[in-house]
């Protein structure tokens, strides 16, 4: 490739208890709902007005964000476990850096332990059992409101299955609350939990909506009585399960159904008001990152104007140190030498170097020469300003957009055997992040497209925890790294189960590897 420059065990009680909280959380305007924790969410006080649905379906979300977010799991899970980051002083991180997941650190305990998951598919339970009882009492929730609603909390439930079989392979399989009662349950094949989360998402892209309180057919007028701000990239829409059912068939290997799924977001983001994100805004403290905007295809914010942020539960809570927060040692950093491997090319407007060594472009790292580069691509503080002397986090967790849908369907085109359209569709990537005139040059003949799709996937996607899942992608395509298949066909690539969890059930077995 050339590039030239042209002119320039859980428990029922725990589990509903974390409802009412992330239903609290969210809808703390909504008094109807003070109800005490240790009851049930179905009985008589709940699902009779349209504001317990509304409380019911954002308690959903909240749960959602509480998951990923909680112990940074998604970050150490897509970003850490690769190895590429060091730690300086944190022995758990070093733990897991090192593919030492049965340390007995709380944190490599807590990720080990899928309760929060289970938390988010009984509040998806719950809400599907019970929502048609506010249709019946109250005149006010209609019944495209409550297609809507159902089909995200059917999107929901089925984004936590899809994480869980990324994490942890064969995992059981609920999709009742069972009234309360929280029955052991053995693990299913991984295979046959997919093929579900394929189907339960194509059946909820049916009803979903391409956007919210914008007159789309299938969701017309204010949505909850308010208006297209308060819901752009906050709820999941038509292009939202199609990105994520790209995923899906990614992480099975169905490179057509990948193809298929990534043209329909490619050809529709527009309807829900998304499109590709500038280089300077993707790393500005106030931009992508920060609070919500349409762009977000699939994603969870913090709101600072809602005092919605904290120091932790945000990737700046590993990453950031001085001169960007008053903090002196990062919890995890990229070293120079990676940092310079990874960003190898001329005039990368991320990151790229002169002919002095000094970098051109500090976007994504910061403190290039000192003991530890800064990786600051993400770095919304407070309100998306820039006093090194507050640690209040407000930044959002982005699972997808638009840079990362087109470069899974280079992935999947590559794979199919049709290059050309897999170069035409990583230049779409690419150029937006070199100066503009740079021409983008491949050779067929020498060049290892897929390699080099997945290097800018490295590249673009760094710090949005996708590398760990990428990886593995890449050496099922690639096989010609023999650590790495071992890896795979051991069950290696998977977690352990919480020894926790396998004390309190007598049906779930550990992962092999683990034992």
């Amino acid at each position: 490739m050339e590039i030239a420059t042209k002119n320039t065990s859980i428990t029922m009680k725990n589990i509903l208890y974390a409802f009412l909280l992330a239903v609290a959380a969210l809808t703390s305007c909504n008094k109807a709902l003070e109800t005490d924790s240790s009851r049930v969410v179905g009985e008589k006080n709940m699902w009779n007005k349209v504001e317990d649905a509304r409380a019911g379906i954002l308690g959903v979300y909240a749960l959602t964000r509480a998951a990923l977010s909680d112990n940074n799991s998604h970050w150490i899970y897509g970003d850490v476990r690769p190895g590429e980051f060091t730690s300086p002083k944190r022995q758990d991180l070093k733990a897991v850096i090192s593919n030492n997941l049965n340390a007995s650190y709380p944190v490599v305990e807590s990720l080990s332990d899928w309760t929060r998951f289970y938390a988010i598919v009984n509040g998806a339970n719950v809400f599907l059992e019970n929502i048609a009882h506010v249709r019946a009492t109250d005149k006010r929730y209609s019944d495209n409101n409550m297609t809507v609603d159902i089909a995200q909390a059917r999107f929901l439930r089925a984004f936590a299955y899809f994480y869980m079989v990324r994490i942890w392979g064969d995992v059981p399989f609920i999709i009742s609350s069972n009234e309360g009662v929280f029955e052991n349950k053995a693990r299913e094949k991984q295979a046959k939990v997919l093929a579900w989360v394929e189907s339960e998402m194509l059946r909820a892209a049916a009803d979903l909506p391409f956007i919210y309180s914008g007159n789309d057919i299938q969701q017309p007028g204010d949505y909850y009585n308010e208006n297209g701000g308060r819901w752009g990239g906050a709820l999941a829409t038509k292009v939202t399960a199609y990105a994520v059912l790209s995923h899906v068939a990614a992480w099975n290997a169905d490179y057509a159904s990948v193809a298929k799924y990534t043209k329909f977001v490619e050809d529709n983001y527009g309807r829900s008001g998304g499109g590709y994100t500038s280089t300077t805004d993707l790393s500005n403290s106030n931009g992508f990152f920060y609070n919500k905007n349409n762009r977000q295809m699939f994603g969870f914010n913090s709101d600072y104007g809602h005092i919605d942020g904290s120091s932790t539960g945000h990737i700046e809570e590993l990453t950031l140190a001085e001169p960007i927060i008053t903090k002196s040692v990062p919890d995890i950093y990229l070293p120079k030498d990676s940092i310079l491997k990874y960003f190898n090319l001329p005039k990368d407007e991320r990151f790229s170097i002169d002919t002095l060594g000094q970098s051109k472009f500090d976007r994504y790292f910061t403190n290039l020469n000192g003991k530890y580069p800064i990786f600051s691509k993400i770095k919304v503080i407070q309100g998306g300003g820039t006093d090194p002397n507050f640690r209040y986090f407000t930044s959002a967790l982005i699972f997808t957009r638009l840079e990362d849908i087109v470069l899974l369907r280079a992935e999947a085109l590559s794979v199919l055997g049709d290059q050309q359209g897999a170069t035409d569709e990583l230049k779409q990537v690419m150029s937006r992040r070199l100066p503009p005139d740079t021409e983008i040059k491949f050779d067929f003949s020498k060049d290892d497209i897929i390699k080099i799709i997945f290097e800018e996937r490295h590249r673009e996607l760094l710090g949005e925890g996708h590398r760990w899942y990428d990886l593995i992608r890449y050496n099922k395509i690639k096989q010609n790294d023999a650590r790495f298949m071992t890896l795979i066909n051991s069950g290696g690539i998977y977690w352990p189960i919480s020894r926790r969890l396998i004390a309190q059930n007598s049906l779930l077995t550990q992962n092999p590897y683990w034992r």
